[in-house]
């Protein structure tokens, strides 16, 4: 049997697993913090670890004999994937990092490298939510607001390799900073620590809430999940924060879907966890906006894979690149 390595790097968190080649199996699953404050040397330093361990779990569930043909890696971009470097990695404080190198080097196999959301978006495609779709548009919620865009089984990467990344799309022009230096953009308002910031500003606003008792007063603990959980709970303020939260979704999916007509826009993340009170918004704000003939042909719906997308399309990516001919 032959597997790949799926290396999931994020903001938060480093997920890593062996997929079987074609897909039919996920083994030695584990999930790490990120430890982004001790720079690039830390967190190559856990990746490596995490895959080697990870290989030899793979060998005691399934015996001596499999064979790992590479390492697949997604992470924050954007990147310049020929040569395998994070140009830009704003969550992490990153800039020119030769990662897939290091790690290649580091484990002896060959390895690719792609942005962590496309990767997520593939997996969905691969064996998630939109398995079957002819045209995928996806978002994946987290540290940030990343994006993908799958056109017949491929990943659309663009001129140069910037297509997908929809969590940099304007919403307000005279809007919040970003961390990646614009204003306005959709991460600034949706990404889970977005949500969280602004679900703080309100309360100490004078927001009536409930919130407070979720974290005995402590304002600071407050994060995306208490936001959503407390929302579930019926409190009007948290779900006023996800009905807002849905609508800045709901715009920026609406001009993806006049773009590019997709047949699936799939959504990944934590913010999934708030499923009716943001998915009901969401697409009504869809239609609210978009042409109808579009919003008729596209189904918007949740990730499957909640905390595996991204490995099973890490793995994807690498079998894109190294066993069918290194696209």
């Amino acid at each position: 049997m032959k597997a790949i390595i799926g290396v999931d790097l994020g903001g938060t968190n480093i997920v890593v697993g062996a997929v079987a080649e074609d897909g039919n199996g996920l083994y030695g699953l584990s999930t790490q913090r990120t430890p982004a404050a001790g720079g690039p040397d830390a967190v190559v330093e856990l990746m490596v670890k995490m895959t080697r361990e990870c290989m030899e779990e793979t060998r005691k569930m399934l015996g001596p004999d499999i064979e790992f043909i590479g390492v697949g890696i997604g992470a924050p971009g954007p990147l310049d994937r020929n040569r395998g470097i994070v140009l830009i990695a704003p969550n992490l404080g990153w800039r020119d990092m030769p990662l897939r190198d290091r790690i290649s080097e580091a484990v002896g196999l060959p390895a690719s490298l792609d942005n962590d959301a496309n990767c997520a978006i593939l997996g969905e495609w691969w064996r998630g939510a939109a398995q079957g779709a002819k045209v995928v548009v996806g978002l994946t919620i987290g540290t940030g607001v990343g994006g993908g865009i799958v056109i017949d089984g491929k990943l659309f990467h663009g001129a140069s390799d910037i297509a997908g990344e929809i969590g940099h799309t304007t919403v307000d022009l005279n809007g919040r900073r970003c961390k990646c230096g614009n204003y306005g953009c959709v991460e600034a308002y949706a990404s889970g620590a977005a949500i969280a910031a602004r679900a703080v500003e309100g309360l100490e606003a004078g927001a009536s809430s409930k919130l407070p008792e979720y974290v005995n007063g402590d304002l600071s603990a407050i994060d995306a999940q208490l936001v959503y959980r407390a929302a579930r709970d019926g409190d009007e303020f948290a779900r006023e924060v996800v009905r807002d939260t849905a609508r800045f979704l709901g715009a920026t999916v609406a001009n993806m879907v006049n773009t590019l007509n997709p047949d699936v826009v799939v959504v990944c993340g934590g913010v999934t966890l708030a499923g009716d009170q943001l998915f009901v918004p969401l697409r009504e704000e869809v239609r609210r906006r978009a042409f109808k003939p579009a919003v008729a042909a596209c189904r918007i719906v949740a990730g499957a894979l909640t905390g595996t997308a991204g490995v099973y399309g890490a793995a994807a990516t690498f079998k894109a690149w190294y066993c069918d001919g290194k696209e």
